[in-house]
This record gives C-alpha cells, sequence and structure tokens, in this order.
C-alpha cells in the first residue's frame, strides 16, 4: 500500500481515485467542490482534504485531472498548492490535457523546489476511468516514470513514454486533434445523408463496413440516434483541446486549417448552450442549420 492523493474529481478524476484505492493504496483527495470531495472520502473511506496543500504532506506520489492550464498551475504552485505543503522527494503526475509549454514551466518551477514532475494526459473517457483501461501518454523524466508506473497499472492498460517534459501532452494533443476532425466529418455526413433520405442506421452500418469505419463513430453514433448527449466527453473541454493543438501547431509552424474550423463549430456549439454535453450533442449545430435530425424512428441499442 503507498500513500497518494489525487486533486480533481469530475467526469474522469472521481473513477480515477476511486480505482487507486481499489487497488489497496491509501488515498488523499481534493477538489474545487467541496461537498465533491467530502462525498468521495465518506464513501471510499479516502482522506479529506481542505487544500491541495494538505494532499502533498499525506502523499509520496499525487495526481492531478483538472480542467485547464490555469487550474493546474494553479493547484501546483499557486497559494496552497502542492509545492507549498511538499516535502523533497514528492512526485506530481498531472492527467489533465494542458498547454505543453506550461507544463514545462510548471515542471521546471517544482524541480527546483526537487519535486518531480510528469505530464500524463490520459485517453479513454469516462468508461475507461471507470473500468481501469485508460490510455496514458506520459513526458517526464523517465525514472519518475518508473518509480510511478504501478500507479498507473491501477487506473489503465496502455502505457506510452513520449520522451521529455511536454512530450506526452504533444501526443495527447495530436491524438484529439483527428478526434475532433473526425467528430466534425461525422457531424457533417450524417445530417447530409439524413437530409438526402438516407437511414441514419443503414448510414452507419455501411460506414463500419467499408474504409471510413472509425470507433469514434461506432461509438458517438447510437448516443446520436436516441438523442442521448449525456457527457462522457463535453464539448467545452474538447474545444479547448482543440485551441491547445492549433496553439501548439503555430508554435512549430504547422499549418491546422481543418482543426480551427472544427474548434469554431464547437465554439458555435457552446454558445447554443451544448458545451457541458456530451460531444456528440455538438451535431446539433449542423442539424439546425440543415433542418434535420439525425435520429431513428426504432430503438437503438447503447
Amino acid at each position: 500500500m503507498s500513500n497518494l492523493g489525487f486533486l480533481g474529481l469530475g467526469i474522469m478524476g472521481w473513477p480515477m481515485a476511486q480505482r487507486l484505492i481499489s487497488a489497496g493504496h491509501r488515498v488523499a483527495v481534493w477538489s474545487h467542490n467541496t461537498e465533491k470531495s467530502r462525498a468521495f472520502a465518506n464513501h471510499h473511506k479516502a482522506l479529506y482534504c481542505a487544500r491541495p496543500a494538505d494532499v502533498a504532506r499525506q502523499a509520496e506520489c499525487v495526481f492531478i485531472c483538472v480542467g485547464d492550464t490555469s487550474m493546474s498551475s494553479q493547484v501546483s504552485l499557486g497559494e496552497d498548492g502542492l509545492a507549498s505543503g511538499s516535502e523533497s522527494g514528492l512526485i506530481i503526475v498531472d492527467c489533465s490535457t494542458i498547454s505543453p509549454l506550461a507544463s514545462v514551466q510548471i515542471g521546471e518551477q517544482l524541480r527546483e523546489r526537487k519535486i518531480d514532475f510528469l505530464d500524463a494526459p490520459c485517453t479513454g473517457s469516462k468508461a475507461g476511468a471507470e473500468e481501469g483501461t485508460l490510455t496514458f501518454m506520459v513526458g517526464g523524466h523517465r525514472d519518475a516514470f518508473e518509480r510511478v508506473r504501478p500507479f498507473f497499472n491501477a487506473m489503465g492498460k496502455l502505457l506510452y513514454y513520449c520522451g521529455g517534459p511536454g512530450m506526452g501532452l504533444r501526443a495527447k494533443l495530436t491524438q484529439n486533434l483527428i478526434l475532433g476532425n473526425l467528430l466534425q466529418a461525422f457531424n457533417e455526413g450524417l445530417v447530409a445523408s439524413t437530409k438526402a433520405g438516407v437511414d441514419p442506421e443503414l448510414m452507419l452500418e455501411i460506414l463500419n463496413n467499408s474504409a471510413a469505419r472509425s470507433g469514434l463513430i461506432s461509438a458517438k453514433a447510437p448516443a446520436v440516434f436516441r438523442r442521448d448527449f449525456s457527457t462522457n466527453f463535453s464539448v467545452k473541454w474538447l474545444e479547448k483541446d482543440l485551441g491547445l493543438a492549433v496553439d501548439l501547431a503555430g508554435q512549430l509552424g504547422v499549418s491546422t486549417p481543418l482543426t480551427a474550423l472544427s474548434q469554431q463549430l464547437l465554439r458555435a456549439a457552446i454558445a447554443k448552450g451544448y458545451g457541458e454535453e456530451d460531444i456528440c450533442g455538438s451535431i446539433r449545430v449542423l442539424e439546425d442549420l440543415a433542418g434535420v435530425q439525425v435520429q431513428t424512428t426504432t430503438p437503438v441499442s447503447a
């Protein structure tokens, strides 16, 4: 049993922390939402902490899973952040999807305080977090990664060591860049085919048996057909990730015109009030423009 910490108990963080407890570790938790962290601690016999600094005092390794770059920086380096409560030897593993440049800077400041830091964004969505089948893309010093590898194994099945600081995030942003563009291709295609009179279920079967087959489409299409937009990965966070990908590409001198347009369509979905819902709900932007709904008249299995 190891003493671990976990900051952020959202859609992904809650089940990830739960998996660490199920693996037999003692886990101290913190969340911006005090009620949520108290509820988690009571339900899972974890240690509730009022501040990130308090988590650092209880743990040899702390995982972070928060929404954006600002939140990650604040919980790591801000007042009452992890650094203020840490002694040398702590490892901080940030599973958030944030700016690679900012992550490298956070890591440098932490290392000045003798704290190791890994960027370790993950993919697999809510179901992967609940089932312990996430994929992690890890950047940072390899010796720190090897020291915490067993903790990753409690939450995921695939671990990719991508290189030095920031490299895990570069890989993750590439993955979400492709995912975001696939999503918009699906949205355009299904709205067009439905408007043209092709049954959506038939269209999905054709796609699943063609070179256009996609795991994302196979997973999301049934939810669209039954108009179930309950959140596994929200529109607002994918929009944020595409923005980070466009920024990274700009730093590298790479053109990403499709990704920039996909981000704008997600912004339109946010403006329509769909930001907190699942990314598949973004199809409604194009549905509204076309005057059609992509749905079936017969029940669709989950």
